[in-house]
């Protein structure tokens, strides 16, 4: 018998509220059951076990955000401003009531040392899926350097996710700056950074 859909859907948002407030190893199955208030004969029906359930919500998750970053995109026409309204997207899904402290694919991906292939599956379509549209949205403006300009800003959006975990209010001010200076700039580092850092200073 299938799960119904509004039990999915209870199971989903508790799982979500906990495995990316609180932690995955942190949050227990029976704690996701309790919120929810369904029963693990139910949750057994659709997911059977708890990495299932967490590559289940990252997948939501990831649909959810998917949409939202493209509804920021189709608001400008502007190409430089299509490509920077990843950032748009960033601070709407962050005033989200289901929003977390950072991103829950980070959080993830933090959580594994070798991620079940069930929850790698949907890390790497959220990572593709991130690199592939920007290096599309760069493509107008640079050309032929769109693939190595993707890369740049995928770390560039990365950095500005795990900055909230030093500073909650951490704003995507900056990103967007270095976002525009990479289009405008040619997005080449300083000779110096290429061959590492000056001796005596430390990269963190």
């Amino acid at each position: 018998m299938a799960m119904r859909s509004g039990t999915e859907q209870k199971l989903l948002d508790a799982a979500e509220e906990l495995f990316f407030a609180h932690g995955i190893a942190a949050t227990s199955v029976d704690a996701v059951l309790e919120r929810a208030g369904v029963s693990s004969a139910t949750l057994y029906r659709g997911y059977a076990s708890k990495e299932s359930l967490v590559a289940a919500t990252l997948a939501r998750r990831h649909r959810d955000w998917e949409d939202t970053w493209a509804a920021a995109v189709a608001r400008r026409t502007d190409p430089l401003e299509r490509l920077l309204a990843v950032f748009d997207a960033l601070d709407a899904f962050r005033t989200r009531s289901d929003a977390s402290r950072w991103c829950a694919f980070l959080g993830t991906a933090s959580e594994y040392a070798d991620a079940p292939a069930e929850i790698r599956a949907v890390l790497d379509t959220e990572t593709s899926g991130l690199r592939t549209r920007l290096t599309a949205l760069a493509s107008p403006l640079v050309g032929d350097r769109a693939a190595a300009v993707g890369e740049q800003l995928t770390l560039v959006v990365s950095g500005t996710l795990a900055m909230r975990l030093r500073d909650p209010g951490y704003d995507t001010t900056v990103a967007r700056v270095v976002a525009a200076a990479l289009i405008t700039g040619g997005g080449h580092p300083p000779r110096r950074a290429r061959h590492g850092s000056p001796r005596g200073t430390s990269g963190t």
